[in-house]
């Protein structure tokens, strides 16, 4: 496998083990986006679909149910989810549907083999965003279809916002910049379009879309997840244990104050995008 997003490989090594071992719970967290995602892309009966940075592979084998006549690949840099992805569709009993290892912005994928392009906030950790597109936009056939989710600015997502207040023991804590690899990476629309334009994409449309982030039954049982992100035990590292216990507990506190009848749920807002090839 050819990697030129090092940085981005290298991050998750480690993190790919938590995805794996938790990836109904990722799952249930964006869920509801899902319905957005598949709206927009309109997967027709026998389309080929492309997920990009599909994890665990929920939305590539969402789609593959979709394209009952067609075919799915989910692509992502992690091998330990993809071999979740493979566990999950064999269960499933999925036969049109299948997973490669591989960073997307140089893969290379056969011209003109997709309908659709789809992610749901798999598609924002490219070091070259634009190489990364116009390599995508090359597997799809002209007029080929492409829908993903992408978060908006960290000031617009409470649930990360929350997360972050409860374990900042008095520090100010660096925001995430919008544009650079990782969750934010396509947040600023007015860039995402011109990384999307300058790829080779046209018809490129934001819509926001509002939907909470579920994080568990209740406020305890969120906890036990959600103590174990990566994004926690980040922000816990260059604390003491004091001060760690009282984060911990912060978050704890957090979380069973955003209870409510269907769990634990934090506002949220992601931009749905859309773009044919040109």
């Amino acid at each position: 496998m050819e990697v030129v997003n090092v940085e981005q490989a290298r991050a998750w090594q480690g993190e790919e083990d938590h995805w794996a071992e938790h990836d109904e719970r990722y799952n249930a967290a964006v869920r509801r986006y899902g319905l957005h995602l598949y709206h927009a892309a309109q997967i027709a009966a026998g389309d080929c679909v492309l997920d990009v940075g599909c994890g665990c592979g929920e939305t590539t084998r969402d789609a593959a149910r979709a394209a009952v006549s067609g075919s799915a690949l989910g692509v992502d840099l992690s091998a330990r989810m993809l071999a979740r992805a493979r566990e999950r569709s064999r269960a499933e009993g999925l036969t049109n549907v299948r997973f490669e290892q591989a960073d997307a912005q140089v893969y290379p994928f056969a011209d003109q083999a997709f309908d659709v392009a789809i992610s749901r906030f798999g598609a924002t950790f490219f070091a070259d965003p634009v190489a990364a597109f116009r390599n995508v936009g090359r597997a799809l056939r002209p007029g080929g279809r492409l829908a993903l989710l992408a978060w908006q600015e960290l000031g617009k997502n409470e649930w990360l916002l929350a997360l972050r207040g409860a374990l900042a023991a008095g520090r100010t804590l660096p925001e995430p910049p919008a544009g650079a690899p990782g969750p934010f990476g396509l947040a600023d629309a007015d860039a995402a379009r011109r990384i999307l334009a300058e790829a080779g994409f046209a018809a490129v449309a934001f819509a926001e879309v509002r939907e909470p982030v579920y994080l568990g039954a209740s406020g305890d049982d969120a906890f036990g997840f959600v103590r174990t992100m990566g994004v926690t035990r980040g922000l816990l590292n260059e604390l003491d244990d004091t001060a760690r216990a009282r984060a911990l507990e912060a978050l704890r506190t957090m979380l069973r104050a955003h209870e409510s009848g269907e769990g634990v749920l934090l506002d949220s807002r992601a931009w749905l995008i859309t773009a044919r090839r040109a």
